[in-house]
């Protein structure tokens, strides 16, 4: 109980940051640390208000619902530094969010939660195929990338077919999945669930201030990646991933420590799923309407990194069984992947 007074209280970082941030001349190195903290607990109510929602929904609609709020501050993002011609922050940070959900928070979740517990293994299987399908369509602009500049407009018109190609992928392999989740798991909530309207809406209002404390974050990272002397790139594929992908991270965890690992494993897969078949085309698409086009000439060490990260996961969920010491080695997976792309330097 003192836990979770501990995180009722420390939503009020959250405005703190926000006036900090408009009425103040802080620091942007203050700033950045300030709006991480507020991502914390932003992410457990995130996490807990999808809970709600799942006891009316079931958790393979519940893990979409959080992937799906959980994942609009990272198009938020995207979209900032699409305007601000950084398309290497943009790649690095959507190839570095489908990275992190498979591997760390997938990971973590499985540490979390209990050991051996049963998950669903035909629908992890299906997002993780996802994630692969959309890999071997990023192939083809990614090696048209490397034989020129990569923002070229050649690299841009041939990405679009293949966003709208796995946009409409998406749509249709997620909407007939989620008819399954709705057709199997119909269950009454158990007593004290909220309402489902009332957990929507406070998933859309953490989700929105979650967008708003994001930006403060984004446009304070370059002073602070000043600071530790970190590169442009791993900054993107490392540090922006994991802080857009908090409320997943904080989500997962807290589901998957209370034992429901069927949500929580849905919300790490699909989340990661979703970056790549939705969020990516999603971006290149509204790229179209600003004046620098997004093309999705990834590096090959993201484009190896996430087919890597698909293949590894797969292996672990084959058996329909959540592991801890699995666990431990997609984290251990993570941790080199972040490892090569600090040695990987630029392209």
């Amino acid at each position: 109980m003192v836990g979770r007074n501990l995180l009722w209280a420390s939503l009020a970082i959250a405005p703190m940051t926000i006036l900090v941030d408009k009425l103040t001349s802080a620091g942007d190195v203050t700033l950045f640390v300030l709006a991480a903290l507020s991502l914390v607990p932003l992410a457990w109510l995130i996490g807990e208000s999808t809970e709600h929602a799942a006891e009316h929904t079931g958790p393979g609609i519940g893990g979409f619902l959080n992937a799906s709020f959980g994942n609009a501050p990272e198009l938020i993002v995207a979209l900032f530094a699409v305007g601000a011609n950084l398309p290497d922050v943009v790649r690095g940070s959507l190839s570095g969010s489908v990275i992190s959900n498979l591997l760390l928070v997938y990971g973590v979740t499985q540490i979390a939660g209990p050991d051996g517990a049963r998950i669903d293994r035909r629908s992890l299987l299906l997002q993780i195929g996802l994630v692969g399908v959309a890999v071997v369509a990023f192939v083809a602009p990614a090696t048209l990338g490397y034989t020129g500049p990569p923002e070229r407009n050649a690299v841009v018109i041939a990405s679009v077919p293949v966003a709208i190609v796995l946009l409409l992928v998406y749509l249709a392999v997620v909407g007939r999945n989620l008819r399954r989740h709705h057709e199997s798991e119909r269950a009454e909530p158990g007593e004290g669930a909220w309402s489902l309207p009332a957990a929507l809406a406070v998933l859309a209002v953490a989700t929105a201030v979650t967008a708003w404390i994001s930006e403060i974050l984004v446009h304070s990272l370059g002073a602070f990646a000043e600071a530790v002397g970190l590169s442009e790139f791993f900054i993107a594929v490392v540090i922006v991933a994991i802080v857009g992908n908090a409320a997943e991270h904080g989500g997962a965890i807290v589901i998957a420590h209370n034992g429901k690992m069927r949500l929580a494993t849905e919300i790490a897969i699909s989340s990661a799923a979703q970056v790549a078949l939705l969020v990516i085309p999603v971006v290149t698409l509204l790229s179209l309407l600003f004046s620098h086009h997004l093309a999705l000439a990834f590096r090959w060490t993201e484009l190896f990194a996430m087919a890597g990260a698909a293949v590894i996961v797969a292996a672990t969920v084959w058996d329909g069984t959540s592991r801890r010491k699995e666990g431990a080695l997609l984290v251990a997976a993570y941790a080199a992947a972040v490892v090569g792309f600090l040695l990987g330097g630029g392209r």
